[in-house]
């Protein structure tokens, strides 16, 4: 009798030892590149409208948006014609400057290709639209997108 034995062929187990390491450089990796929520809503979350053909934005970095809707709280304010510019609560004169600020943060060639999105309640008041329209046609703010979500839209 031979004193070595051959050894079984098969697969080696697998080792779980650099487990706790993978999965912790993936909670780093995860919490350094998830960016939160860059403003607080000063009104109440908007009911958006309902379209039947809608369209996602591209390169969300380059998109500015503006809130209008019901206030939260009474100091700013009743109706849904109250309009959030970043975390405040402006009037549509504060239009320009909001534009022009946000065009400060982005470099030369991108500005062709930043789009205003409009996240509006659908209670909101077509002269408050039409007045920011406005507006963002004097600062030469032309990629317009309005928000809304996907459903069946109802004819009346």
């Amino acid at each position: 009798m031979s004193k070595f034995r051959k050894k079984k062929k098969g697969l080696p187990a697998l080792s779980t030892a650099s487990l706790p390491d993978i999965v912790f450089m993936l909670l780093f990796f995860f919490m350094v590149t998830t960016t939160m929520r860059e403003t607080d809503l000063l009104i109440d979350s908007p009911r958006l409208p309902s379209a039947s053909e809608v369209k996602k934005l591209e390169r969300k970095s380059l998109v500015s948006t503006i809130y209008v809707g019901k206030a939260k709280d009474a100091k700013y304010g009743t109706g849904y014609n109250r309009i959030q510019l970043n975390d405040k609560i402006a009037t549509p004169d504060d239009v320009p400057s909001f534009i022009y600020l946000e065009r400060d943060n982005v470099s030369e060639a991108e500005v062709p290709f930043m789009t205003t999105s409009i996240k509006a309640d659908k209670e909101s008041s077509v002269g408050t639209l039409a007045d920011i329209r406005e507006k963002l046609r004097d600062v030469n703010a032309l990629k317009l997108s309005l928000s809304t979500h996907k459903g069946d839209v109802i004819k009346k």
